[in-house]
């Protein structure tokens, strides 16, 4: 394995895609904003076992920043970026310019709407934020002409939103969905941890054991458990996540399937969901869940 090709440009990357298309190669996606972690990295390693060719976009996209949110200083580490993905089977680093994703830039608009559960959680405290995401993922996965692409189960909202969009699209994309790497105390990798002082590094772990806290007590629930008894599972929660300088901003339990709350009641697929500002830093996590006969089983 060599170190990856870095392309900038959207018709350099569009015949090097024709030559590939034409062996008759797969192409997996990894969709990324750069400031790359081992979490990404577990993102390559999936493509590169499911497809022949693989492309990691690194673009940050201002159209899923709402004002006052941290566009500007999102950090850009391309140089880090390519050096960590050598030697990992990438064929193509795509670094575009914010005019070969949107070649109207800056009148672009966002193209695809995420729809009503778009508007709930993430899409609440930041409007437009999904409907920014969509545009820009369906706009890569055209550039790029991938049969598949790769995202973590951290961003659980976007995973869901991203799987609608890919699977009506006219030539559909499959999605793979990566379990979240943690680090040794259960924080999530996230390339916003970067922002975070040693102090607010320990008190974002309270996500991680509010996700299993709630998972816990999932267990418990009887099969004609209703939505009150889940809410006071998730109040529990809540009140050990609201100190030591952290803004909760949602803890909920939602359906795998439809991403609507989790009302109680038999077995379940569900998603057990949390954003939380940690010294000014937001940061989300999620930790999937599988209600079986009164048990929960939890994932990553």
């Amino acid at each position: 394995m060599t170190a990856p090709r870095v392309i900038h440009r959207a018709d350099e990357l569009a015949e090097l895609i024709a030559g590939w298309k034409n062996a008759g190669d797969t192409i997996a996606l990894i969709p990324t904003m750069g400031a790359l972690h081992d979490g990404h990295l577990a993102l390559v390693s999936r493509g590169r076992a499911e497809c022949s060719r693989v492309v990691v976009s690194v673009f940050v996209n201002p159209l899923q920043f709402g004002v006052g949110e941290d566009f500007d200083r999102y950090p850009r580490t391309l140089g880090h970026d390519v050096q960590a993905l050598d030697n990992l089977g990438v064929d193509v680093v795509f670094a575009p310019d914010v005019t070969d994703v949107y070649p109207d830039w800056p009148d672009t608009k966002p193209t695809i709407f995420a729809g009503p559960v778009g508007d709930t959680y993430e899409g609440q405290d930041r409007p437009g934020h999904f409907d920014g995401v969509l545009t820009v993922v369906s706009k890569l996965f055209d550039l790029v002409g991938c049969d598949k692409a790769v995202f973590g189960q951290k961003d659980a909202q976007q995973v869901f939103l991203v799987s609608q969009m890919a699977g009506h699209r006219a030539r559909p994309v499959s999605i793979s969905v990566v379990d979240t790497v943690r680090d040794t105390d259960g924080l999530a990798l996230s390339s916003r941890n970067f922002y975070l002082s040693d102090t607010d590094r320990d008190s974002a772990t309270a996500l991680h054991r509010a996700l299993v806290q709630v998972s816990g007590s999932l267990d418990g629930l009887p099969d004609g458990a209703r939505r009150e008894d889940v809410e006071a599972i998730l109040a529990s929660a809540e009140d050990d996540i609201r100190q030591d300088r952290r803004t909760l901003h949602y803890l909920d339990v939602v359906h795998r399937d439809t991403f609507m709350p989790f009302r109680g009641g038999g077995s379940a697929g569900v998603v057990v969901i949390v954003a939380c500002s940690v010294g000014g830093v937001r940061l989300i996590d999620a930790l999937d869940v599988t209600i079986s006969g009164g048990t929960a089983q939890g994932g990553a």
